[in-house]
């Protein structure tokens, strides 16, 4: 039949349901016989697995692809074409004629899908096969129905859908990749679109696009096409049209080449280090910055430390203060997986460094060998030889007491047990002091650690306005009056008093009460319009006192065991001396005005900013603000809080601080800085000892969890000390207007409990609440007016305030956000978490109820094991704030907390232990 059907004229025929009948017997049809050089077999296969497909492929010139059934996007169809074209060619079709399928009734989703078949059949197999009518939408078996001529025709002329140009374009492109590799690749970079690489035999071939969703998709396809290495040969950002496709012509990529780069040097190479150290600890962007630690601290240095080769590694740590030259050395120890450590104490303030040495221990590498070998019991004479030689050059290059001692342990080579002595301590710490550090390297590269006093990273700061201090609203308070209430201060257990700007106030725009554009008569004016006829930033306003005052009111303070941290505001009241005497160091608009400074939706219009890149300001003004430090430093303050210091330039900063802190590094710098994190980071690398944060605004259980836990990661804990302060008088939090004395508990027992610095402004003991309405705002703000206050009043929690300033002092884990450990309790209601410095055998376990207005209780899991306890263990517990003591037997337990008494604090040990 075959035959007859040559010599009729056929060029090749599909053999339907083909696999029944054995693939010997299809083969010796189709292909063991003499056939025309053009004659094509289909075998007609469906529902197979690939392995029986592979075995078709031996027997018929094409099998079928199963591109109609693809959607577009999912790799299975590159799979199989992968899978099958070793072993033979592929045919695509859009549709089976055979097989019955349900047709889209809108003409819309028939052209569509018709039109998205022919593409994909045409473009994604090795031939493809188009049932008679396709190109006119017809895709099912409805052609049986028509017999005659007429019928047909009629058909055609009914339908809607006419394909044949787009045919005739996929016929053409078909052509493209005649020459095409046996295999295709998807390449998934494209949102919203695939896109397929078939490459050429000798050549980056063709990539096709395909969008079969519904809209066009604006595709750039730089990205595809350079991962297989090469360039869309027209513009590569393409809008591809829904159900459609693009081929592309591929070129090759031109790579990048530096003509007038010179090749690397042989010399240059075989000079660079064997070694690698990396990922030291603790460093602040590898080193540009200083790490922050405290005086008293042990600092402890890691890397990973390792090289090519087998030769053992040795590896040394040194620092020095920055005043000295004097060098102290530690060796750094092997951990594991190449992590190596050391340590070293920071004895001074100020700023120190350190540096990492690592080098080829050759000695060290023979006493490993050599070990191994005895007790192996494997021939050493070689090993003994070469420890003799390395003594030998030890010896060379030694002198004096090292030298002799090197020639005594040579001659013990030839008199005792060569073994005992080259593994003897006595020649190991000889040879080590002798060691000429081959491939020595790290040196160069040195590490800043900034060692601050104790109160940058623990202190309890209270905040009072002086003005406020005489007792009558009538009646502006001085620094004597303050003197009178520091005992009162100093018995809360807070150790540093902060003012709001104590300068002279403008009296141009002045504010009035409540924020008020109009100032009444007698009101006293935002403290931060610094400057007046009576001064400006290097003076003190005429009603607090005089500069004797102020000096006694420090003295005073020092001996109460409190320290004064001022308010530097670098901004000018329309009446600050400056602006007559400076004004290069400020813009003006072209009408001769002034801008006033603005916090959206915040305005000050009693407040000009200078502006520090002003030509007349550089560096006249710098300098005129770093002298205003500096002279409240030799007045004797050592604290600063700084306001707004991200709305300054960044270097400002950073040689403001180091400047001061080159003659007195004690110096300590609060940035209030209410900003995005990053910028708040950079004030801490730049020279700022703390920071105020967004624990204000962390209330819920999930916040407070996700922040801190963000705050001691080591790459924000080395920069970045957290402040917590729990008002100030610009944020009355909202928590705080409707949660009564129990919120204010709340909020006290967190921050005192978290952090190592926290802060309160005066009337959070007397859980001062009221607000102006919708806003975070206190009503009346002595920001604009003095403000009387009875201190003994009902309700207040100072004891408790006084307890936690207690506890804090009492127990240093408490002294840094940096011990938290957050414990499972199942409510969301209770904040449950540890507080433990590594290495001690004791915890202070903290829980708070962090609902203001009702009981609640959880169940929580006791850390023994961090006690090393077993789960069944029993702890000896203390609670803190009562002095009860009692046992704890599992790590299971219940702890319920009540609105009076919304926090306990809890210290554990093992029982048996004091």
């Amino acid at each position: 039949m075959v035959d007859q059907l040559i010599a009729a004229g056929l060029s090749g025929i599909r053999c339907q349901s083909s696999f029944p009948l054995p693939l010997r017997i299809w083969h010796s049809i189709v292909r063991d016989r003499d056939l025309p050089a053009d004659w094509i077999s289909i075998g007609w296969l469906f529902s197979l697995q690939r392995s029986e497909k592979i075995a078709a492929l031996a027997a018929f010139d094409f099998i079928p692809s199963s591109t109609a059934w693809w959607d577009g996007s999912s790799s299975w169809l590159v799979e199989e074409y992968n899978d099958l074209r070793p072993h033979g060619r592929l045919l695509a079709f859009p549709h089976d004629s055979l097989i019955r399928k349900r047709s889209p009734i809108d003409p819309q989703e028939r052209l569509a899908e018709c039109s998205f078949r022919v593409a994909t059949s045409a473009m994604l197999a090795d031939g493809w096969l188009m049932p008679m009518a396709y190109e006119h939408g017809v895709i099912n078996s409805d052609l049986r129905v028509y017999t005659a001529p007429k019928d047909f025709e009629q058909l055609v002329e009914s339908s809607p859908i006419d394909l044949t140009q787009q045919i005739i374009e996929a016929n053409r492109q078909q052509k493209m990749l005649a020459n095409t590799a046996s295999y295709m690749r998807q390449i998934a970079h494209e949102p919203h679109m695939t896109t397929i690489h078939r490459p050429d035999r000798d050549g980056p071939g063709h990539m096709i696009a395909i969008n079969a969703g519904n809209r066009v998709t604006d595709a750039d396809l730089r990205q595809s096409s350079a991962r297989i290495g090469a360039t869309i040969a027209t513009a590569p950002r393409l809008a591809i049209e829904p159900h459609s496709l693009l081929v592309l012509e591929l070129r090759p990529t031109a790579p990048v080449v530096q003509p007038d780069a010179e090749a690397p040097s042989v010399d240059a190479a075989i000079a660079s280090p064997r070694i690698a150290i990396e990922k030291i600890t603790p460093t602040a962007e590898d080193g540009k910055y200083p790490v922050k630690r405290i005086v008293g601290d042990i600092v402890s240095v890691e890397a990973d430390i390792f090289s090519d080769g087998h030769e053992v590694l040795a590896a040394e740590l040194t620092w020095k203060p920055g005043d000295d030259a004097t060098i102290e050395r530690a060796p750094m120890r092997f951990v594991q997986n190449d992590r190596w450590i050391a340590e070293f104490p920071l004895l001074r303030p100020g700023r120190h460094s350190f540096v990492i040495e690592a080098w080829l221990d050759r000695f060290g590498s023979l006493r490993r060998d050599l070990e191994k070998k005895f007790s192996a019991g494997v021939e050493i004479s070689q090993e003994v030889a070469e420890g003799r030689r390395l003594i030998e050059a030890a010896i060379k290059r030694s002198k004096g007491r090292l030298a002799a001692g090197l020639r005594a342990q040579l001659k013990k080579l030839d008199k005792t047990d060569p073994v005992t002595v080259l593994l003897s301590t006595d020649l190991l710490q000889a040879m080590q002091e002798a060691d000429d550090r081959p491939f020595a390297t790290g040196r160069e590269r040195s590490f800043a650690v900034d060692a601050d006093r104790e109160a940058a990273a623990f202190a309890s700061w209270y905040e009072l306005f002086p003005r406020s201090m005489s007792g009558r609203a009538e009646q502006h308070g001085t620094f004597r009056d303050v003197i009178a209430r520091l005992p009162a201060i100093r018995a809360m257990g807070f150790d540093v008093l902060y003012f709001p700007p104590i300068h002279p106030i403008g009296r141009r725009n002045r504010k009035g009460r409540n924020n008020a554009l109009t100032a009444a008569p007698g009101d006293p004016g935002s403290p931060y319009a610094i400057g007046s006829g009576e001064g400006g930033h290097e003076a003190i306003h005429p009603e607090l006192g005089t500069f004797e005052d102020f000096q006694a009111l420090v003295r005073k303070a020092r001996e109460t065991g409190l320290e004064i941290a001022l308010d530097f505001a670098i901004q000018c009241s329309p009446d600050h001396p400056w602006i007559k005497q400076h004004p290069e160091w400020f813009q003006w608009r072209p009408d001769g005005s002034m801008k006033y400074a603005e916090n959206p939706p915040k305005k000050y219009e009693d407040i000009v900013n200078v502006d520090f890149y002003a030509e007349g300001a550089k560096p006249s003004l710098w300098l005129a603000l770093r002298d205003i430090v500096q002279g409240w430093v030799d007045l004797g303050v050592r604290t600063f809080r700084v306001d707004n210091p991200h709305t300054k330039p960044f270097p400002f900063w950073e040689w403001l601080i180091a400047d001061i802190r080159v003659r007195d590094p004690g110096v300590i710098f609060l940035a209030e800085a209410f900003t995005r994190p990053k910028i708040m980071y950079r004030l801490g690398k730049i020279g700022f000892s703390q920071s105020y944060t967004y624990f204000t605004w962390r209330n819920t259980k999930a916040e407070i969890i996700e922040y801190i836990s963000e705050l001691t990661q080591p790459s924000v804990a080395d920069i970045y000390r957290p402040h917590f302060f729990v008002n100030t008088p610009d944020i009355n939090p909202y928590f705080l207007q409707s949660s009564g004395r129990s919120g204010f508990l709340i909020r006290a027992a967190m921050a005192a409990t978290l952090s190592g610095l926290w802060g309160v402004y005066s009337g959070f003991e007397l859980c001062e609440a009221a607000a102006l309405p919708g806003r975070e705002e206190y009503l009346d703000s002595e920001k604009y007016e003095i403000r009387v206050r009875d201190f003994d009043a009902a309700g207040n929690i100072i004891p408790e305030i006084t307890k936690l300033n207690a506890l804090r002092n009492a127990h240093a884990e408490l002294q840094s956000h940096v011990y938290t450990k957050f414990h499972h309790a199942g409510n969301d209601n209770i904040l449950y978490f540890g507080k433990q410095i590594a290495g001690r055998p004791e915890i202070v376990l903290v829980a708070i109820n962090l609902d203001p207005h009702a009981p609640q209780s959880a169940a929580v899991e006791i850390p023994l094991w961090d006690l090393g306890l077993p789960d069944d263990g029993t702890a000896s517990a203390e609670d803190l704030m009562t002095g009860q003591r009692f046992s704890l037997h599992g790590k299971f337990q219940t702890m319920a907390l009540t609105p009076a008494m919304p926090f306990a604090i809890w210290k554990l040990v093992p029982e048996g232990r004091p």
